[in-house]
């Protein structure tokens, strides 16, 4: 998949096949500061084994344009892949970016997981709330939260192009899904409804696809979302979409790595300490069926 590379911009795609992840490199073309957006942390998980082999495709392309890292931006605490947020900037520096949502996932999961750790964010560099911005060299990110899938959703635009988390998928496999801790599926409805509000030719970049008869897909436009398949099927009205997404939520199984992305991922990429035994070791919750 290619991405664009304009006079003052370029942003290039990779993806991570085994989880349906799109991560980006956007670069300042004047400056060559850049930014990276959701990278992976390759996870194998009937092993627990760890490797940075997606990380390091970033890595490269990083080093190989001789660029400058500023920022990490995380879409929001994924719960289907774990995040390479940390090993990048130990790498090549830049601060680690997310929604000001994020306070509200921590305190659930830290919660529900009994984890001691902090839930007011200080674990990421920056938490950012409405139209606030970051400089990309001469260009500039702006933040739109985009809710519904999870609280702390936060969309960047910059130049004509939105990084949108999860929001949209590929027209024709529809929209995000709305049954975590503080999704909403009204809210999503208004996500959506912002996202094409924006000029047609906008650029909207996936952050996953789940392709079967075709090439991934990253980038999209405003104008082919407004045709999503979710809002044909719900004529565009919020309480029809709202009723389609719970419906079509009830029948999806629970991500496979959510307990592992969400430890590792509401602490801005960081793995859990040493134990005694000098390994380091991720909680699973375990409950027996009632008969």
């Amino acid at each position: 998949m290619t991405g664009i590379n304009n006079e003052k911009i370029s942003i290039t795609p990779f993806y991570h096949q085994e989880t349906g992840t799109w991560s980006y490199v956007v670069t300042d073309k004047v400056t060559e500061i850049c930014a990276i957006i959701d990278p992976v942390l390759d996870f194998d998980l009937p092993s627990g084994q760890a490797s940075f082999e997606s990380a390091q495709q970033l890595i490269a392309h990083v080093k190989t344009h001789k660029l400058h890292l500023e920022w990490i931006l995380e879409t929001h605490a994924h719960a289907d892949h774990l995040t390479a947020a940390q090993h990048i900037k130990q790498q090549l520096g830049g601060k680690i970016v997310i929604g000001e949502g994020i306070r509200d996932v921590q305190k659930h999961f830290a919660q529900s997981l009994n984890l001691d750790e902090p839930t007011n964010g200080s674990q990421f560099d920056i938490l950012m709330h409405k139209n606030d911005t970051l400089a990309l060299g001469q260009s500039h990110f702006v933040a739109h939260p985009t809710p519904g899938h999870t609280d702390d959703s936060m969309s960047y635009e910059i130049n004509g192009n939105i990084f949108i988390g999860d929001t949209f998928f590929h027209p024709e496999l529809g929209t995000a899904r709305c049954d975590f801790p503080g999704g909403s599926a009204e809210k999503l409805f208004n996500s959506l409804k912002l996202l094409t509000s924006f000029p047609e030719d906008y650029n909207l970049w996936l952050c996953h696809d789940y392709p079967k008869d075709r090439e991934a897909v990253a980038r999209t436009t405003v104008a082919e979302q407004k045709h999503n398949i979710h809002f044909r099927q719900s004529g565009g009205n919020p309480e029809a979409y709202a009723e389609l997404r719970k419906r079509r939520d009830k029948t999806l199984n629970v991500p496979r790595l959510i307990y592992p992305s969400l430890q590792v991922n509401i602490r801005a990429g960081q793995v859990p300490e040493d134990e005694s035994n000098g390994r380091k070791y991720l909680k699973m919750p375990f409950s027996i069926q009632k008969s």
